[in-house]
């Protein structure tokens, strides 16, 4: 939970940590008082009294006669402070809406005392992680998923904290570990995260994913009838290559840095339910042989429709998901057909007319407008499905003209083929020599413009209609969604 800012009524101060250095009385912090034959350990808070500050003792948690004791009270007062804190956060956050707007009110009045835009944060509260999801956490049956539970149940509880560290503020280890100490009071040794890392096996890797799919069947209520297929890569901040981190075509454009490369299938309901990691230097469409060996041995799947874009589409790769019965739809590669296929594509009278909406829209009379039309045709034993859109047509249109106009302006500028290329790092390289006569070739134009607005997929499945075909492909959106999710709010990164 992100809180507002705090203002001081009294200096006009906006303290996004809500402490302010003139007036915040309540500093909270561990005492060890020394006794004769024991040490008191207690939780108290600075409390200013006019110029002069004194201390006040919120909580005597015990008293330690042993080290051992002074370090098992230490650890419990950290809880116990960290719980105080979050309470006193979560009460004064209640009132903070009507003050933060009047101090904005006092802010545009001065104006040449304050600048608002040069305001910083300085820190955040994140409240609930554990109650919320450490229950979700333990729902779903990831507490202990190791080999050996009895002997790993410490190590299954620190998973469980560095996991929901992870989701509250994604950061290096070393970071989570001291987040931990600080906003929750676990301590631990970073030593002993790397320790627990090891205990994380391919046995481990396989139970959670089975944990996964069996909660994403609970909650949809549904079996496994489609699943969803995609790939990305993960780059290391590193320049050295192994057996598995290796250099190879980067979706981050980091094509110097080694990488692995991530598969990932999602239900119907864009939920997760298991992945693969290969090389970084695999090309996509080489993963299917061993995702379809994972897939039988890990999941009972007797009818299952596979979906996946273009990446897979092969003719390797069709035959064999055709090989070990599934159903599948994949995106094709329309203009790789045979030249009489191409022909047949282009021909507007094979086209019929369909009223199915295939993007949802919020104003209905835009999606009248839109023009879209169904063709079907066989390929070897199977069924290529192309639709036509107008409002695809006109994105394409857009793009190649943006391209052109952008390719034209350079020519302007500058009749060096070098202006063209855009891998500045070889440019200084290439010499050309000679005259070159750089045009753009108008008879190309008008051929690309003819596969504006169509898009097509290859299939197997004979018991659906065209339009739950197309509609099943266009849903691969879920995967980019979970890759999104796992790249950006979790930050997932990959070290060495």
């Amino acid at each position: 939970m992100r809180v507002l800012p705090r203002i001081c009524g009294a200096f006009g101060y906006i303290m996004l940590d809500m402490r302010c250095p003139r007036c915040y009385r309540c500093i909270m912090f561990i005492r060890l008082k020394q006794n004769k034959t024991s040490t008191a350990v207690q939780i108290v808070e600075n409390h200013r009294i006019g110029h002069k500050t004194k201390q006040r003792v919120l909580r005597h948690v015990g008293s330690a006669k042993t080290e051992t004791e002074l370090e098992e009270l230490c650890r419990l007062a950290k809880i116990l402070k960290a719980e105080m804190e979050n309470k006193i956060i979560a009460k004064k956050s209640k009132n903070l809406y009507p003050t933060f707007a009047s101090a904005l009110g006092r802010l545009s009045a001065a104006k040449d005392l304050v600048n608002i835009s040069r305001l910083e944060e300085v820190g955040r509260y994140i409240l609930g992680i554990h109650d919320i999801y450490g229950y979700i956490y333990s729902h779903l049956g990831f507490d202990n998923l190791f080999t050996k539970p009895r002997q790993r149940q410490e190590a299954a509880k620190l998973l469980r904290e560095i996991v929901l560290a992870r989701i509250a503020l994604p950061q290096s280890k070393r970071s989570t570990v001291e987040w931990l100490e600080t906003q929750t009071g676990f301590s631990i040794q970073l030593d002993h995260v790397y320790q627990m890392m090891d205990k994380i096996d391919d046995v481990f890797c396989e139970r959670i994913q089975q944990q996964a799919l069996n909660a994403a069947v609970n909650l949809t209520g549904q079996k496994l009838n489609v699943l969803f297929y995609d790939a990305t890569t993960l780059y290391f901040e590193s320049f050295t290559e192994d057996e598995l981190k290796q250099n190879g075509y980067s979706k981050d454009m980091k094509f110097n840095q080694p990488q692995v490369l991530l598969t990932l299938f999602v239900t119907e309901k864009g939920l997760p339910v298991g992945y693969e990691v290969f090389p970084g230097s695999t090309f996509e469409g080489h993963t299917l042989v061993t995702t379809l060996e994972a897939l039988k041995k890990r999941y009972d799947l007797k009818e299952v429709v596979f979906v996946a874009d273009r990446g897979l589409f092969s003719e390797e790769n069709l035959t064999l998901l055709d090989k070990n019965g599934f159903k599948y739809i994949v995106g094709a590669r329309l203009k790789n057909m045979t030249k009489v296929l191409q022909k047949n594509i282009l021909d507007k009278n094979n086209y019929t007319v369909t009223d199915v909406v295939l993007h949802q829209r919020t104003d209905p009379t835009k999606q009248q407008s839109e023009q879209q039309r169904i063709a079907s045709f066989p390929l070897k034993g199977k069924q290529l499905i192309v639709h036509y859109s107008s409002r695809r047509a006109k994105k394409d249109k857009h793009d190649r003209e943006d391209a052109i106009e952008k390719v034209t302006k350079k020519l302007q500028k500058s009749k060096n083929p070098k202006s063209l290329l855009n891998n500045y790092g070889y440019k200084k390289y290439i010499d050309i020599d000679g005259d070159v006569d750089i045009t753009i070739n108008q008879d190309k134009l008008q051929a690309a413009e003819a596969w504006d607005g169509l898009m097509g997929v290859i299939t197997n499945i004979t018991d659906y209609s065209y339009e739950n075909i197309l509609k099943h492909y266009r849903s691969l959106w879920q995967v980019e969604e979970s890759f999104r999710i796992n790249k950006h709010d979790l930050s997932v990164k990959v070290q060495t």
